[in-house]
């Protein structure tokens, strides 16, 4: 079941990049959709790119700072 408020869509992929999600989803306790969520989120970060949060998420993580340029 769908969460209210997110995009569902379907995504296909490797079955071995499929096992190695579910491993890693869980060693942090996590869905493998909550993993693959937080991987975007982080590549998006590293990126320099800010990626909307929820009200639910907004305490878990530090807020992207600021560039002089975006001003």
């Amino acid at each position: 079941m769908a969460s209210p408020g997110k995009k569902s869509f379907l995504l296909r992929m490797d079955p071995a990049l499929w096992a190695e999600l579910e491993r890693l989803a869980s060693q942090e306790l996590r869905s493998v959709n909550a993993q693959v969520e937080y991987l975007l989120r982080e590549a998006l970060v590293r990126r320099g790119r800010r990626a909307g949060t929820s009200a639910s998420q907004a305490g878990s993580r530090p807020a992207a700072a600021t560039r002089e340029d975006d001003r």
